[in-house]
């Protein structure tokens, strides 16, 4: 068996052909021989490979609409490899995506690749980025998660589409009868799988090392990551992870039990009067995007399934048996406003209290002594804290602690605090939202962003990724350059070497496992500082546990 695989290995490679050959011809003539054909893409004006809308996996529609990803079928002939493929069926939901994609459809495994590589020998690190969007929205095909600059730091870089909502998150009974595993709801995290799977069975081609893949994710990204380096389908296919705002741990989108989640789907087939699996996948996929996104009508979670997740993940890293990986990991300083907590009622001590008391019951003294609200000022900055660390610094907090004592190796933890720019002209008459998305202003005045207390939700995607100027929104200064340079620097120094350290970068201490930490603050003065909100997690966990 061995001699077999060195064989098909030897075969593989000399079937490859010469990156550097082909870099002085004509971008139509790039051409790259993976395990299912050859692609053809195009390099760049800064002189990155792209390869994009690459198959994966076999479409999903049909009988294969809820089932694991089957590998992708081969083709003959020369595929181009130029244009982003289709995003996942899904309504539009964040003002904040822009995708390049020709719509959205169920066949929507694509993957894309942005190479610096001039020969495929070179053993590349390798970055997969997983968007965001709650597991509802997203696509791969985003100019924030673009991998042309992270390629010119010298790793080959990806994004994954992964199927969403009721298409890549339905459990239910019969799902679970007819699966090998027994064993439903986690499609589109075994989407994720199956393209890192296919990156280390093909990303030689491309120059990388398959024993050198990171991942990263921004939200949903971020919590996928946590996920996939839980599950024992995908904990060995990774070197590396970085978290960008969240984890999947109460109350960040956690997993449910498999049994709930096949509750929830049978619901949601009442409620669309499917009464059977067999009629579920008889349904439109329009049909069923519309039905699916309506208020309240699915609910869209994972499943501890015994297979892609065998127990909850907050378990499996208490236990440590996890990916043991260097991870880098952190959140935004102000991921959502002090309204997440008070809706429409002023910032006032009375008002806080009271929605405290509402929301917290017998925890209430507790969380107003570490988020204390006696003056209007002090309401707004402790309530955007508190709501900012329910929504989701909590659960990064709890990925980082937990697996800086049972990982056996460093955990970086970083702070984004760098906020928003003023609007282009272009946007003037537009509302500043979450994430850097807008909404149309109701008057012809320009619109009055509401106040910064730091970085909101997703906003840093642009600076990590080196992405600004991909974004027209906001009117980037030099100021916003120099924090973007930094960040990118840390991320791809990770990527290299599992360390973000390096140059004139200012020294990030990792983790100690457990007790007093320290942090890179990242943003107008980049700096190490010393972690001083430790209660309040630790009280979180105790409200969360319950």
């Amino acid at each position: 068996m061995k001699l077999l695989h060195l064989f098909l290995a030897v075969q593989l490679i000399t079937a490859i052909p010469s990156l550097h050959a082909q870099q002085n011809q004509p971008a139509s003539n790039l051409q790259v021989k993976v395990q299912n054909g050859t692609l053809e893409g195009t390099q760049e004006a800064s002189g990155i490979h792209s390869f994009k809308g690459i198959p994966f996996a076999k479409a999903p529609v049909g009988d294969l609409r809820w089932k694991e990803p089957q590998p992708a079928e081969n083709w003959t002939g020369v595929k181009k490899a130029d244009k982003f493929g289709s995003s996942p069926m899904q309504a539009n939901v964040f003002g904040d995506m822009r995708f390049r994609s020709p719509g959205i459809s169920e066949d929507c495994l694509f993957l894309n690749v942005w190479s610096p590589a001039k020969s495929a020998t070179e053993k590349l690190p390798v970055l997969v980025y997983f968007y965001g969007g709650g597991f509802i929205a997203g696509d791969g095909s985003e100019s924030r998660y673009d991998g042309e600059s992270m390629a010119r730091k010298g790793i080959v870089t990806l994004t994954v589409n992964y199927r969403l909502g009721v298409f890549g998150f339905l459990a239910h009974p019969e799902l679970t009868k007819e699966s090998a595993h027994k064993s439903s709801g986690n499609y589109g995290l075994m989407d994720q799988q199956a393209a890192l799977q296919w990156v280390h069975d093909n990303i030689a081609a491309f120059g990388g090392d398959p024993n050198r893949v990171f991942i990263a994710g921004e939200s949903a990204g971020s919590i996928s990551v946590s996920a996939q380096m839980a599950s024992p389908l995908s904990k060995n296919l990774i070197a590396g992870a970085i978290g960008e705002s969240g984890a999947m741990i109460k109350p960040t989108l956690a997993a449910l039990p498999l049994e709930e989640g096949e509750k929830n789907g049978l619901v949601f087939g009442e409620r669309v009067k499917a009464s059977s699996l067999a009629a579920l996948r008889a349904m439109p996929a329009a049909n069923l995007l519309k039905e699916a996104a309506a208020q309240g009508a699915f609910r869209t979670a994972a499943t501890v399934d015994g297979y892609f997740l065998p127990k909850d993940p907050a378990e499996i890293f208490k236990a440590g048996e996890q990916a043991h990986v260097p991870l880098l990991v952190g959140w935004n300083s102000a991921e959502i406003p002090y309204q997440a907590i008070l809706g429409q009622e002023a910032p006032t001590p009375e008002n806080y209290i009271n929605k405290v008391k509402t929301q917290f019951a017998e925890n209430a003294d507790e969380v107003l002594k570490l988020y204390p609200g006696n003056t209007s000022e002090e309401v707004i900055h402790s309530a955007t804290a508190l709501a900012s660390d329910r929504f989701i610094v909590f659960s990064t907090w709890k990925w980082a602690d937990l697996h800086s004592k049972t990982g056996g190796q460093p955990v970086y933890r970083y702070v984004f605090s760098k906020t928003q720019p003023p609007l282009t002209s272009a946007f003037n008459n537009t509302t500043p939202g979450l994430a850097g998305g807008t909404s149309k202003s109701t008057t012809d005045k320009p619109a009055k962003a509401p106040v910064q207390l730091g970085a909101p939700h997703a906003f840093e995607i642009e600076y990590a990724m080196g992405n600004l100027n991909g974004n027209p929104v906001y009117a980037w200064t030099a100021e916003d350059q120099k924090v973007s340079a930094t960040m990118l620097q840390y991320f791809a120094n990770f990527i290299k070497t599992g360390n973000p350290n390096g140059g004139s970068l200012p020294k990030w201490t990792a983790l100690p496992a457990g007790g007093t930490a320290t942090y890179m603050n990242i943003g107008v003065q980049t700096k190490s500082e010393q972690e001083t909100t430790r209660a309040r997690y630790l009280l979180l966990e105790r409200v969360f546990s319950k």
